[in-house]
């Protein structure tokens, strides 16, 4: 049979009403021919969207648009005014790399929006500004530069000012990974139960100090038995809703003197304190810290990263590409790119804010990790 089509005169006009007939009915042919000719399906199926490497600058492309934002666009019109950042690669798709986006947001002062959740889990990381406000399942929570506030998967949830100031921070979610598993749900009808009715409510009522989570869980290898035993939120991330930036600073400052990791220099993750596992199931975060003058070696993961440095200047390798960056801006590293970072000071450390799409990976069996030597030798690292 295959010598008698290959006899077939009008073979490459039978073809393509074949590839024609296979489209118009949503199927694709996945046998490969050769690479010389229209239809290499090969190539076809290798040439879905792909995140690329890519560096948004904050100072100059995102603060000012958010200024103008302010003017323009009020609460009235919209509760939320941020700037997710959309990578080439996936445009138009809501996404900086295939799992996660970041968002940038400014909100004026004393802006408080109205309660909501989601399945999308995220995080807010306080960039300018000590009035931030999120409140988290009845915990009210100001946060200042630094400070990394969790806003849980299915747990309700608001965002504002507070001090009479305007107040910018980054967040980041996994939304695109939960649109991709078709999970997005959304809730904005927060209500509160009243002499036994549900009444709607604007703002969450205070069910926990203000300081709850830092003076319950912040620290390291002691656990209160005498806790609230109110579960926290929707029970599927860490129940300690905020880190504050000076406790992880102080850490990586008490180990500046050490060695350290040649591909990631010094690297302290957030974690549940409970369980010791990364705050949320899906996406982790970490603070890396490049002492004076200091680089890492290349590195190449399969996870998805979004590296925001928050002090300092320097510049990142990635897959060959320089990207400079100063403080505030946020580089997507595609999972599978070779990267490595620089400190362009010798006087000052550089702080990197990095999250990661690892522990999906480590669930699936789909983590795998490599560095090369100072000799360009590739080794497997995990």
């Amino acid at each position: 049979m295959s010598t008698n089509v290959h006899r077939l005169p009008n073979r490459d006009t039978a073809l393509k009403a074949l590839y024609d007939e296979i489209g118009a009915k949503n199927m694709f042919p996945f046998w490969a021919t050769s690479a010389d000719v229209q239809n290499d399906e090969i190539k076809q199926l290798m040439a879905t969207s792909r995140a690329v490497p890519f560096l948004w600058r904050c100072a100059e492309d995102i603060e000012p648009i958010l200024n103008k934002a302010v003017e323009l666009v009020t609460m009235d019109d919209s509760e939320r005014r941020s700037l997710v950042l959309v990578n080439p690669g996936l445009a138009p798709k809501r996404a900086t790399v295939s799992t996660m986006y970041t968002a940038y947001r400014l909100n004026d002062a004393d802006e408080i929006m109205p309660p909501h959740k989601h399945s999308p889990s995220a995080v807010r990381f306080g960039l300018k500004g000590k009035g931030n406000f999120t409140g988290v399942d009845g915990e009210n929570i100001v946060f200042g530069p630094g400070d990394l506030v969790l806003t849980p998967n299915d747990t309700w949830h608001n965002h504002g000012t507070v001090g009479g100031e305007q107040a910018l921070n980054l967040s980041v979610l996994d939304f695109p990974l939960v649109e991709t598993l078709n999970a997005v749900h959304f809730d904005h009808h927060y209500a509160e139960e009243v002499d036994g009715v549900m009444v709607p409510m604007k703002q969450q009522s205070e069910r926990f100090p203000a300081d709850y989570s830092q003076r319950i869980y912040g620290y390291g290898g002691l656990m209160p038995r005498f806790a609230s035993k109110q579960s926290r939120g929707a029970g599927f991330s860490s129940p300690m809703f905020v880190y504050r930036w000076d406790m992880m600073r102080e850490l990586l400052e008490r180990h500046k003197d050490w060695e350290g990791d040649a591909h990631e220099a010094l690297m302290v993750e957030y974690i549940d304190p409970t369980s010791g596992q990364p705050v949320f199931k899906t996406i982790t975060f970490f603070v890396q810290m490049l002492r004076p003058g200091e680089s890492t070696l290349p590195l190449r993961q399969t996870a998805n990263l979004l590296v925001a440095p928050f002090e300092g200047t320097g510049h990142s390798i990635v897959d060959g590409q320089r990207f400079d960056w100063n403080a505030f801006d946020t580089l997507a590293v595609p999972g599978g790119s070779w990267c490595q970072h620089v400190n362009a000071s010798d006087k000052d450390p550089v702080f990197l804010f990095v999250a990661s799409d690892e522990p999906t990976q480590k669930k699936l069996d789909l983590y795998r990790k490599w560095g090369k030597t100072k000799d360009d030798a590739v080794v497997r690292l995990v």
